[in-house]
């Protein structure tokens, strides 16, 4: 049968990354968690190998080829660890906008050295005060001759240490009614007078990806750093969550394949009076529940992402997928971490690092709950 995207050329290229991935990434990764970092010399490696931003024009050092191709890079990011998520946040979050709102001389001035890891993107909206309600952003901007003056701070910002471009999502008219209308997107430069770096924060997972929050005290941001039209920055937003919301998905989809493979092996080599753990009837029990969910997420997930690359609103099946699967990962986790026993709370055995990962996917991206509410509302309740 068909697959609804993946090609010949899809496995070719995944083979290909899968071996750069064990030479460059799986020997490291350890040692990036307890670093608290990933360095820049791997997303530069990424870039020389072409394995950043792939879909975008030649002209600006892409490869011009389908998001299938993206696809395939989260999937074998996330094999590697959930913590490299923010290469995925560059390749298909932030530099979206600029391909997609930029003008002509944004794009030839970032975009190339998006594409070989020189620089490094971010993007901020959430706010101390403010998360899923991005209407109600406190973040200002206001025009100054040539320059906008920002203030304002944003946390949780993935990527936020080591970004040299921000998309930053803030109040060019406060006044605006309703709210929305108010909001814009600037893009801020790492050597951007007034902008400087807060804490790096100690999350409880997700260890090597850099999360800090952001401030601006009457930063100066070229006016020609506007990102499309002042006043449409809530409906860019809203365009691309879609395709932000299916990665989150696509990466907890990935992340529960590897656990299930992972307890599969690991029930098959423990034994337990006198035979191995998975001969054990709850445990071929607790196996099939989760391989048959996997299973029916996988086949609406691909399906989701087919027409996603065929240019279909699919913003309810989107938050369908965002939701359920972060759920079923964070179930699965659980699960996996039992059937190994004690030595699943151990940090030597990967499911106690998937366990710390998994459970933020059900609130980044838009919270489960915002996702239940997205939906309820198309369905006309």
């Amino acid at each position: 049968m068909k697959h609804p995207y993946l090609t010949d050329d899809h496995e070719i290229f995944r083979r290909s990354l899968r071996k750069f991935l064990e030479k460059e990434a799986y020997p490291f990764y350890d040692h990036w968690e307890e670093e608290r970092m990933i360095p820049r010399s791997f997303w530069e490696k990424m870039g020389e190998q072409g394995y950043l931003c792939p879909d975008i024009d030649e002209e600006y050092g892409g490869s011009e080829v389908d998001w299938g191709f993206a696809v395939v890079i989260n999937e074998e990011l996330e094999r590697v660890g959930s913590g490299l998520v923010g290469v995925g946040l560059h390749n298909d979050i932030v530099v979206p906008y600029i391909t997609a709102y930029g003008t002509e001389e944004q794009k030839k001035r970032w975009l190339p050295k998006c594409t070989t890891g020189e620089i490094i993107t971010a993007i901020a909206m959430t706010e101390p005060g403010t998360g899923s309600d991005l209407a109600n952003i406190q973040t200002t901007a206001v025009l100054d001759g040539d320059h906008y003056i920002l203030n304002g701070q944003k946390t949780f910002i993935t990527n936020g240490i080591q970004s040299d471009l921000i998309v930053v999502a803030c109040k060019t008219d406060p006044k605006a009614n309703p709210k929305h209308k108010g909001v814009s997107l600037l893009v801020v430069e790492r050597d951007a007078p007034g902008f400087s770096r807060g804490r790096k924060l100690n999350k409880v997972g997700l260890h090597c990806q850099d999360t800090a929050e952001l401030i601006f005290e009457d930063c100066r941001v070229p006016k020609e750093n506007l990102l499309g039209e002042e006043g449409k920055g809530f409906l860019y937003l809203m365009e691309k969550l879609q395709q932000e919301r299916l990665l989150v998905a696509i990466a907890a989809q990935t992340a529960s394949e590897v656990m299930l493979k992972q307890t599969i092996d690991y029930v098959k080599s423990r034994e337990a009076f006198g035979k191995p753990v998975s001969k054990f009837q709850n445990t071929q029990f607790k196996i099939v529940e989760m391989a048959t969910e996997i299973e029916m997420g996988r086949a609406f997930l691909d399906q989701l992402i087919a027409e996603h690359i065929e240019g279909k609103d699919i913003v309810t099946k989107v938050s369908m997928a965002k939701w359920k699967l972060t759920d079923s990962a964070r179930k699965i986790a659980l699960e996996c971490m039992q059937l190994h026993g004690g030595y699943g709370y151990m940090e030597e055995y990967e499911i106690a690092r998937r366990f710390r990962d998994i459970p933020v996917a059900s609130i980044y991206a838009g919270t489960n709950e915002i996702m239940k509410t997205i939906i309820a509302k198309n369905l006309g309740l």
